[in-house]
């Protein structure tokens, strides 16, 4: 069975309504920036082709998209502009939008499951790593977090928590699981994890100096709203222009993390660097 045949399996929906929502979300897939992350990872440390890594990749961007649809709704975020275009929730409804979400993040466990390109020890360790960083440890526990401190003064560090978890545990796995489709050792997992762990925050960092320097035309998700809602941000504690140096001391982290692996990195620093200085 293909790559897009197991989609095709896992994605499977009887409800029309579903169905169309579903189509609706994966439509517009964003930059990708996660499923790059694995691929990159993955060529850092490989040469050999290897059909798994599209499925993990895959399966990561389906549980971004998940999260995303799931943030946008009026319980959470409260959002109607995403992707550039209208929120899941508001163009069917908000039963609808959970119903996607919760799929998107069953088909993703499944697609990873069925992929036989990858061993059965790799698929364990894929789903041990993934799992975690999208459940209470890491992106649904840092949204309630997130939630929790809207409107409160916070500190540097506890920010750091909520975005460590909420936006930087799934870029973790991203590059983490590339590495594991590489079947890596352990002193490249370590490295790969200082490079996350830096590059998360980073662009993080970013998207706060975003929210206020760009349009929602720009962004393609509605501007200024971390401010509307009095939400903790690097650029509230840091200023513009403090915002802006950590970033790019993160992301100097993050680069020297790459240096020993000399030319063979050079897909994963363009990525890194493309992350933290991107315009949208």
């Amino acid at each position: 069975m293909t790559p897009a045949d197991s989609q095709a399996v896992v994605l499977a929906c009887a409800d029309p309504r579903l169905g169309a929502a579903l189509e609706y979300v994966l439509a517009t897939p964003g930059k990708q920036l996660r499923a790059r992350l694995v691929r990159a990872s993955h060529q850092l440390l490989s040469e050999d082709p290897c059909d798994g890594v599209e499925s993990v990749a895959t399966a990561i961007e389906w549980l971004h998209s998940y999260s995303l649809v799931h943030d946008d709704l009026p319980a959470m975020d409260d959002d109607a502009l995403r992707r550039g275009k209208p929120t899941v929730h508001t163009v069917y409804d908000d039963a609808t939008a959970i119903l996607v979400g919760d799929g998107l993040q069953a088909a993703a466990f499944a697609l990873i499951t069925r992929e036989q390109g990858l061993s059965l020890d790799t698929r364990i360790k894929l789903l041990e790593l993934i799992s975690s960083a999208v459940g209470f440890g890491g992106m649904v526990g840092g949204q309630a977090l997130d939630m929790a401190a809207e409107g409160a003064a916070i500190s540097l560090d506890a920010l750091r928590q909520i975005h460590s978890q909420k936006t930087g545990a799934l870029i973790r796995a991203a590059v983490l699981a590339g590495a594991l489709c590489a079947e890596a050792k352990n002193v490249d997992l370590a490295r790969l994890d200082g490079f996350a762990g830096a590059i998360g925050l980073a662009f993080q960092i970013a998207d706060d100096i975003l929210d206020v320097t760009q349009n929602s035309s720009t962004l393609g998700k509605t501007a200024g709203k971390d401010l509307a809602v009095e939400k903790s941000t690097y650029v509230r504690h840091l200023g513009l222009e403090g915002a802006r140096e950590e970033a790019e001391r993160l992301l100097a982290e993050a680069l020297g993390m790459l240096e020993s692996y000399g030319a063979r990195g050079t897909a994963l620093t363009d990525l890194a660097v493309a992350m933290v200085r991107r315009a949208n």
